[in-house]
């Protein structure tokens, strides 16, 4: 049904009149006819007849009115639903208790009037999918794995380095250390069960293993963190990584210690990544509270794998999508 001859229907029911629905309209009282008249053709019954005072409803029109309204209303929500700026800015944050999650939250307690989407996609390249779609409006992701590139249109920036601190149990020999430098984590087991292979996560922790050399055991079924916990907790031997940014709890007779990690700073380097053409006011004001609320990065040297070094194409962008060369940084003299 073609929803214009409908509005002009519904226009000429409210107004009573051929002429007054036209110039509602803004349409030429001819153009207002020629569409009621396809309707009535599409519809084979008579909606209207003209009277000495304008327009009256035949039992046909009457019994179509209810139903045209409800049309136009539901036209209105699914255009709404699309339109820049009344749909929820959609953001993909990989797990809602992760760091980015938390730079998320701190975006919707400062602008409480971006209605915001926030979902959980597994891997990068499901997520880069989901942005070319336009199922997403931005993904926060680390950037680039070994071989990758980004489709043409998708822009990233760096938003957060993001240190890693050893976790261990009160019976582990780095328990009461004040900190640990990243060399002396050879050969001990750094237990991840969710490491799972072809992620982004599991490219950056396998190039700090060839580097540093800790054992980077992934055996064993991913049960949350919480499980996770428990069991470094009741073990001398094994750890794992975790972040000052990410909310964990245990019970206090875990004594789990937190540690350090120095000389250099091992960071996860997190990006946002967005599509250059997306209108979405509000995916531009993500961007300008990023840009004024971004952590400065943690003191002394820093570690980023090697395909973290470089920009995602040619042309770095930044946080407001203006176009700036790769700069160095001071404390590695790499591209971060």
């Amino acid at each position: 049904m073609d929803l214009k001859a409908v509005r002009a229907f519904v226009a000429i029911a409210d107004s009573g009149q051929f002429q007054k629905a036209a110039v509602d309209l803004a349409l030429t009282q001819q153009a207002v006819s020629k569409r009621i008249a396809a309707l009535e053709k599409d519809l084979g019954v008579r909606l209207l007849v003209r009277t000495p005072r304008g327009a009256e409803l035949t039992i046909d029109g009457q019994a179509l009115l209810p139903h045209a309204r409800v049309l136009l209303r539901a036209e209105e929500r699914a255009t709404a639903a699309v339109r820049p700026g009344d749909r929820a800015l959609r953001v993909d944050v990989v797990g809602r208790r992760a760091a980015t999650g938390g730079l998320v939250q701190h975006f919707h307690r400062a602008h409480p009037e971006t209605a915001l989407d926030v979902v959980t996609l597994f891997d990068v390249e499901t997520a880069v999918t989901a942005l070319r779609d336009g199922a997403v409006d931005a993904t926060f992701r680390a950037v680039t794995m070994p071989g990758q590139r980004l489709p043409d249109g998708i822009t990233a920036t760096p938003v957060l380095d993001e240190p890693l601190w050893l976790c261990v149990g009160p019976g582990h020999p780095f328990a009461r250390a004040d900190k640990v430098t990243t060399a002396q984590l050879a050969g001990h087991r750094i237990w991840m069960p969710g490491n799972v292979p072809g992620t982004e996560w599991h490219a950056y922790y396998e190039e700090l293993a060839a580097v540093f050399g800790p054992a980077i055991d992934t055996i064993g079924p991913n049960f949350g963190l919480e499980a996770l916990l428990d069991t470094i907790a009741g073990s001398p031997t094994v750890a794992t990584f975790l972040s000052e940014r990410t909310p964990h709890v245990w019970p206090v007779g875990h004594d789990l210690r937190l540690v350090p990690l120095v000389d250099p700073v091992p960071v996860y380097p997190h990006s946002l990544l967005w599509r250059t053409d997306n209108p979405h006011p509000g995916l531009a004001a993500l961007r300008d509270h990023l840009v004024a609320t971004r952590p400065r990065p943690p003191e002394g040297e820093l570690w980023r794998p090697s395909w973290a070094q470089r920009p995602p194409r040619a042309l770095l962008m930044d946080l407001r999508g203006v176009a700036t060369p790769g700069t160095h940084s001071r404390r590695t003299g790499q591209k971060p």
